[in-house]
């Protein structure tokens, strides 16, 4: 099903921006904190820029804008290559959700400042209805919100490759960090069996989607004060 079947013209450029815009920061902040780490890849890569050109890639983007679900960047970043493989490679891994989640806030803070009521702001972010010009940036950075916070939750999954895996990686002692890379394979077939069962649309099967939206507009609300 098209992501942007019944969505106004504001509301698909809004969204787009959103994606685009949090795409580029989690990208960037996966690149920096990787180089920071002791990583020389980012930078020759040319990857410590907030082009969002140099991190985009244009199938997934496509396929997000079709079907609402595309590898949207990759950072060439690598725990070998850092002077604290663990710890070095967990906090370029973080960096990324944790820099959706920072930008969510600020663009939360910039909304809840403009002076607009609870109720336009709920209907600029979950139902993209808006009036005037402040309706429009309203629009806009109300799909910073909600967006990036999707983004943070849905990168916390701890499944293969999402940044969630590595993150448990990370985190667990050597013995069982062992046997979480011996089952990478099959949290990769996990992801995709929820993807598939997401887009078949039927009542109670659309795990992914439960895991996944729940946190996200219990957050998104949270931040703007709704």
């Amino acid at each position: 099903m098209l992501l942007f079947g019944n969505l106004s013209i504001q509301m698909m450029i809004a969204v787009l921006l959103a994606v685009l815009m949090g795409m580029t920061i989690h990208e960037f902040a996966h690149n920096y904190i990787g180089y920071k780490m002791g990583d020389p890849v980012p930078a020759r890569a040319g990857k410590l820029t907030l082009n969002p050109l140099v991190h985009i890639n244009p199938l997934g983007f496509l396929m997000f804008a079709l079907i609402g679900f595309g590898i949207l960047g990759q950072a060439p970043i690598a725990a070998h290559r850092m002077r604290n493989p663990r710890w070095g490679f967990l906090a370029a891994v973080a960096a990324g959700p944790l820099s959706n989640l920072l930008l969510a806030a600020v663009a939360a803070l910039i909304l809840r400042v403009l002076g607009l009521r609870e109720a336009e702001i709920f209907r600029a972010v979950f139902f993209g209805q808006v009036s005037g010009t402040l309706g429009m940036v309203a629009l806009v950075l109300g799909q910073l919100v909600f967006w990036n916070v999707l983004l943070f939750v849905f990168n916390l999954l701890p499944v293969f490759p999402i940044d969630g895996w590595h993150i448990v990686l990370a985190l667990l002692p050597p013995d069982l960090a062992y046997t979480w890379q011996k089952h990478a394979q099959t949290t990769n077939y996990i992801l995709i069996g929820l993807i598939l069962l997401s887009f078949l649309r039927i009542p109670g099967l659309n795990i992914l989607g439960t895991l996944i939206s729940q946190p996200t507009f219990t957050i998104t609300r949270l931040l703007l004060g709704i």
